[in-house]
């Protein structure tokens, strides 16, 4: 490792969260990290006596990020990496799942994120120095049915991440969306909210997969430690990607998507162009 970053991460209590801070307090970083109570606080810090540093802080509550933030900034150090990693799955075919519950979806995933990002910009711009990093999905890319809304949520955070990337490059920060395929977290278990079933003609479609999800849970492929790994790299690069896939089950897919895109566009390329004049 060249040169100490502070980074700070939302939800490090687990997933790839946790993985990414112990990779980073291993190489040496320091790390912020935000939780949801006292407790997972003091579990925290407990990583590391000096450069584990954990804040209480929900990304829903935007009224508090940009003080929070500042606080850091103000007495723990420059902010060098931002990693919006808090964020949770929901699963529900779109009929059967309620706007609530895609509001909650696209408040944690999006806004909060996009909140964070807000936050931080400030002081990174100052300083003409900075990366953030959004982990998004392959979900974000690539879509299936019954996580309509995740995919939803990680699209919109994709397509933030490219167009912010575009906005502040010349300023000497970096933008990454970080699209994760299957991976050993809580993603799929404990952490996915799952909307009731209600509709029995989505019931041949939808129920395999649930069913396969759930069998699946706890041995995917993706190991988040290799994860952890990969984003460190990405952080001590000089010339971080825009995009960057994590598992072979995501870059396989996300091919494929842009493939079958390719197809689509050549098919009906006269149609597209017929509408120019």
């Amino acid at each position: 490792m060249s040169t100490q970053k502070t980074l700070f991460i939302t939800g490090v209590s687990s997933g790839f969260g946790r993985a990414l801070a112990q990779k980073a307090l291993a190489a040496g970083h320091r790390v912020v990290g935000t939780v949801r109570s006292v407790h997972a606080q003091q579990a925290f810090e407990q990583l590391h006596a000096r450069h584990a540093v954990g804040r209480i802080l929900d990304v829903t509550d935007f009224d508090a990020i940009p003080a929070a933030t500042a606080e850091i900034e103000a007495t723990v150090g420059p902010i060098d990496v931002l990693v919006n990693n808090a964020g949770y799955g929901h699963e529900g075919v779109m009929e059967e799942s309620s706007l609530n519950e895609m509001r909650r979806q696209f408040d944690v995933n999006v806004f909060g994120a996009v909140a964070m990002m807000k936050a931080v910009l400030p002081f990174m711009r100052q300083r003409r120095r900075g990366h953030i990093i959004n982990i998004t999905s392959m979900g974000g890319l690539i879509t299936m049915p019954g996580i309509t809304y995740y995919c939803g949520s990680k699209f919109a955070l994709e397509g933030i991440s490219e167009a912010l990337g575009k906005e502040v490059k010349a300023l000497g920060i970096a933008v990454t969306a970080v699209a994760p395929g299957s991976f050993r977290t809580d993603w799929a278990g404990r952490s996915m909210a799952r909307s009731p079933r209600s509709i029995a003609d989505y019931d041949a479609i939808f129920d395999p997969i649930r069913a396969a999800r759930e069998a699946k849970s706890g041995t995917q492929l993706g190991n988040p430690d290799k994860a952890a790994d990969a984003m460190l790299r990405l952080i001590e690069s000089d010339a971080p990607p825009a995009h960057l896939l994590l598992g072979s089950d995501a870059v396989a897919m996300v091919r494929d998507k842009l493939s079958a895109l390719s197809a689509d566009i050549s098919e009906w390329e006269a149609v597209s162009r017929s509408t120019d004049g």
